[in-house]
């Protein structure tokens, strides 16, 4: 259904469109952003209305995928997230089992922050680095099982951080920054709404990507027994991975409260997503940047509106 949706609103689907939008006026707002893998489809539909509509906000924080949506949001740079998961999905260079077996990297973090984003499909660093907007991710410490913020103006290595927010457990290696031993902030922070409370914003878009009313199952046994067995040296990031479904539960249930308060203004999918995390089927995942679109136009006068914009 979203690629005609994308070609009937006049949206190029073969090439990235950069746009460099005149923003209204930096808006005194956080964006918190959700993960999910290729999920993040959703996510980065969102943002790119949000671009192309003038709306920056001065706030963003991402966890995992999250966080790399964030980047192209903060470097303005509209369907960057779609090409790159379009056309390279199936190329192991950037995606792979055998690049986890190889590399302990499912997916392959050099090429995306190297090859992938200074030749294949550019990232603007310097608009990136260059915006008054403040960007944080978060990263789970592997010691102790707690999440760390890392902000862009002051983080040593921030592709090494946004690199440690998005490895997965088991099918990612441990990521080094500062010397510090770290894995994907959605162990430990799944939705960093609470930061952005804590900041002292007032007008906060949480950007999610799964549907009202998801619960996380309990961990499988397999997987009891995986994460027991593979952090065996770290039980406080065991202890942390065996906490995550019911985390993430009580998460959406004070999502639902700070929503209905008026505290927090949300944004997500209307029904159930259909795409899994490392999701392969190139329709699949331009019908979900599509139903980001698609979501995000729908929401927009209630948004200007919550924004005062």
């Amino acid at each position: 259904m979203c690629l005609e949706f994308l070609e009937n609103t006049g949206y190029n689907t073969q090439s990235v469109m950069n746009y460099k939008v005149e923003v209204r006026k930096m808006i005194n707002a956080a964006i918190v952003l959700e993960g999910g893998s290729l999920r993040g489809l959703f996510t980065s539909g969102v943002l790119d209305v949000l671009v192309e509509q003038g709306i920056e906000c001065s706030y963003v924080n991402g966890v995992s995928a999250g966080s790399m949506n964030g980047m192209n949001y903060i470097s303005r740079q509209t369907g960057r997230t779609l090409k790159i998961n379009t056309d390279y999905i199936h190329d192991k260079r950037y995606i792979s089992f055998e690049n986890m077996m190889k590399n302990r990297q499912i997916f392959n973090f050099e090429f995306l922050f190297g090859e992938l984003s200074t030749e294949l499909v550019p990232f603007d660093f310097d608009t990136f680095y260059q915006s008054p907007q403040t960007f944080e991710v978060v990263a789970t410490r592997c010691r102790t099982g707690e999440p760390e913020f890392f902000e862009k103006s002051t983080c040593s290595d921030m592709m090494a951080a946004v690199e440690a927010s998005s490895s997965i457990p088991v099918m990612s290696r441990m990521v080094s920054v500062d010397r510090k031993k770290y894995l994907d902030g959605g162990i430990s922070m799944p939705i960093a709404y609470q930061r952005a409370i804590d900041l002292g914003y007032e007008k906060i878009i949480l950007i999610l990507t799964r549907h009202n009313g998801f619960q996380k199952p309990p961990l499988s046994p397999l997987m009891r027994r995986v994460y027991a067995r593979y952090f065996a040296p770290l039980p406080r990031l065991s202890q942390a991975l065996h906490e995550v479904p019911e985390r993430y539960n009580r998460m959406q249930l004070e999502i639902d409260r700070l929503k209905q308060a008026g505290q927090i203004y949300v944004i997500r999918p209307e029904v159930p997503v259909k795409v899994s995390r490392l999701e392969k089927d190139i329709r699949k995942l331009t019908d979900l940047y599509g139903e980001g679109r698609r979501v995000a136009l729908n929401h927009l006068p209630a948004l200007e509106k919550y924004l005062e914009i």
